[in-house]
């Protein structure tokens, strides 16, 4: 049964920004912080939008683990690199200033890396990694998370999700942007299939006793409770190589923790030595390149986009329409959600209602009314 209402961008934007003030988030941060959060339903990546907005945002807010106002600190900083500690305030704001920080350095030298500690949640990598694509450049992000993913051979969460995002700029009317987790699902599918009552498929998660597990919602528990994990990319053990996404979960969780001195693994737990809630301390890295600094922008565009153009074209399987590139398909879901709204189920919606009335909103929504 699809218990889905669509809302308008409008209202939705709207409502978070007045919420996102209500629990001390800046306007202007919180004006960017929806924004984040609206690009990922624009393409189609629930897993990550407004299905977030009170669970990883709102409550953690409330809790305490994650101040409203980010002050940011700028630790150390030379002409191509920097590092900054967001101090556990707005992941969204701390990666805002660490990309524009990351493309002005890139402008300048050709290349640049930008590493934060100390951060939150900071939404869909993908948002960072087109903040490059539009100024021309070449943007490539990561962020380690809590953990769940179980290395190769094992079954106990240490690695998070971890994704590995790269955006490059095109003649086509969007960039490519591949923006997925090191994992074979993320844990905020997972959350999205517990919420729509879906199974997990079979496959991506194993249990303690090295089992394939596919109860969404208690999916959810054991992950919390370290009794299960997320398989890496390819999946349990070597046979489809899951050693490959096992290695590339490492190589974010390095990047995210090491050049910042920041923390990693277990440390990211979000849960203190006697059970308390405590701040993620996430570290993200951002790293752009300038195709000026090589043989110019168009030159990159036209091979780019003529290298994406050949594999679109190439021959399909028995079946197929078409093939697609990365950054495709979710240009084609904002094509036809531009002018609508994002579908949200009946439980989100009362996760808004709940927001609303808990800070005396003024916003209605047409979902109240049916």
């Amino acid at each position: 049964m699809n218990d889905k209402v669509v809302v308008s961008w409008e209202v939705l934007e709207d409502f978070m920004v007045q919420a996102f003030e209500k629990v001390g988030i800046p306007r202007e941060d919180a004006i960017f912080c929806a924004d984040v959060l609206l690009e990922s339903d624009r393409r189609g990546i629930e897993s990550h939008g407004v299905n977030r907005f009170k669970p990883i945002y709102i409550d953690r807010i409330m809790a305490g683990i994650q101040h409203p106002v980010t002050n940011i600190e700028i630790v150390r900083e030379t002409k191509t690199t920097a590092v900054l500690d967001g101090h556990d305030g707005m992941g969204m704001i701390v990666s805002k200033r660490a990309m524009e920080m990351a493309i002005e350095k890139a402008k300048e030298y050709g290349l640049s890396m930008v590493t934060v500690r100390n951060s939150t949640h900071y939404g869909i990598a993908g948002y960072y990694a087109t903040m490059a694509t539009k100024a021309g450049m070449i943007g490539m992000t990561g962020t380690n998370a809590r953990p769940s993913i179980a290395p190769t051979f094992g079954v106990e969460n240490m690695l998070g999700t971890n994704p590995l995002t790269i955006g490059f700029p095109t003649n086509d009317e969007f960039p490519f942007v591949l923006d997925c987790a090191t994992s074979i699902t993320q844990r905020g599918k997972i959350e999205y299939f517990a919420k729509n009552n879906i199974d997990t498929p079979k496959g991506m998660v194993i249990g303690r006793s090295g089992e394939a597990l596919t109860e969404s919602k208690q999916i959810l528990v054991d992950l919390t409770e370290g009794k299960a994990a997320l398989s890496p990319l390819g999946g349990i053990g070597e046979e489809l190589a899951g050693y490959k996404g096992y290695g590339y979960a490492t190589v974010v969780e390095v990047l995210s923790a090491a050049l910042q001195a920041g923390s990693y693994l277990k440390m990211l737990t979000g849960i203190d030595e006697v059970g308390h809630k405590k701040p993620y301390h996430l570290g993200h890295f951002f790293i752009v390149i300038d195709p000026e600094a090589f043989l110019g922008l168009e030159s990159f565009k036209t091979i780019t986009t003529q290298i994406l153009n050949d594999l679109r074209s190439s021959e399909k399987a028995p079946g197929q329409k078409r093939i697609f590139t990365a950054g495709e398909k979710e240009y084609m879901v904002w094509q036809e959600r531009m002018g609508k709204g994002v579908p949200i189920n009946s439980s989100v919606q009362k996760e808004f209602i709940q927001v609303r009335n808990q800070f005396n909103i003024p916003v209605s929504f047409d979902f109240e009314k049916k």
